[in-house]
């Protein structure tokens, strides 16, 4: 199952409470102050982990409390610490206050870890309050309440390649021959209903990783078709390819839609190093070759293919390959 958006519910540990307590030896009756200190509430933390790529387990589990610290005790002995709790989310987690809506860290590299609710401060025992002219004190502090947050945790899959374009673009077909992912592909659209990821091996020291989200539809920046959803997997891809089917009635239309579409949820994506890929040209006469000249000039570079025919498939490769080497 895949999950990319999830709230969660977090609470750290509260501190120990100090403790009062005075030695008792048996030539001093009157001995000094050795309470000691308590132990700090543990703290909960998140860490990118390369072998996640979806939030199943948080969905599953919504409320996650790290350990209280231990109160002091007598003989100045300090409290033990309460245990982390550690929350395991993959590569390109979005972790936000889902009260404020600021974000509070993006977790971009394998193993990088962040304190997201840290635990409280430990109480002080009466030994830290002698004087001398207050041997006996019977002064403690409170440990304190450890920080509690809701936390909208949101996924955006890190990719070199991402695949746009309306339902039924082909787009499934193309990542299926190029790389190992194996998608969903029937002829009707919305047959992708989650993102896809693939490795492309480019030759034996170059690979890229390509998604194919599902496709786009007029009105997807307002959320139409769950598109909102959909974009943020392509905010970090290096390249995007417009996949256009080269039967669509009008697909020039269909270009400007796209286009369109991106600059209104993200102008930043309208910057990106882009192709144009004109998909199942295997229906055309003279295949790749027979493709209309005026939508060779809709975009540059532009390059028509049929990932079924395997046709095109190179010059794609290299045109892809010269952006993500530039």
């Amino acid at each position: 199952m895949f999950i990319d958006h999830v709230i969660v519910e977090v609470r750290a540990g509260d501190g120990g409470d100090g403790c009062v307590s005075f030695r008792h030896e048996k030539f001093a009756p009157r001995g000094g102050p050795n309470g000691g200190n308590g132990g700090r509430g543990g703290d909960v933390a998140v860490v990118a982990a390369r072998n996640l790529n979806t939030l199943v387990d948080l969905h599953h589990k919504r409320h996650y409390k790290a350990g209280r610290g231990e109160h002091g005790k007598g003989k100045s002995q300090t409290g033990s610490d309460g245990g982390d709790v550690v929350i395991a989310v993959p590569i390109g987690t979005v972790i936000r206050d889902a009260d404020t809506g600021d974000v509070l860290t993006e977790l971009i590299d394998d193993g990088q870890r962040v304190v997201v609710a840290k635990g409280g401060r430990y109480g002080l025992g009466n030994e830290n309050f002698k004087t001398p002219s207050n041997r006996t004190p019977r002064q403690f502090t409170y440990g304190t309440e450890g920080e509690a947050r809701r936390l909208e945790i949101t996924l955006k899959l890190i990719a070199d390649v991402g695949l746009v374009g309306e339902p039924n673009a082909g787009k499934s077909t193309l990542i299926s021959v190029l790389s190992s992912a194996h998608p969903k592909i029937a002829d009707y659209p919305f047959t992708t209903t989650t993102p896809v990821l693939g490795i492309v091996r480019v030759d034996e020291n170059a690979s890229f990783v390509m998604v194919d989200i599902p496709g786009l539809i007029e009105g997807a920046h307002l959320g139409r078709g769950m598109g909102k959803e959909f974009l943020r997997h392509v905010e970090r891809c290096r390249v995007l390819l417009y996949m256009i089917d080269v039967m669509n009635p009008d697909p020039e239309t269909g270009y400007h839609m796209l286009r369109n579409e991106l600059m209104r949820y993200d102008p930043a994506l309208l910057e990106r190093k882009s192709v144009l890929v004109l998909t199942k040209c295997d229906v055309l006469p003279e295949g790749v070759r027979g493709v209309d000249p005026q939508l060779l000039k809709l975009h540059d570079p532009t390059v028509a293919i049929s990932a079924v025919g395997k046709q095109g498939l190179d010059d794609l490769m290299r045109e892809v390959t010269k952006l993500l080497r530039r």
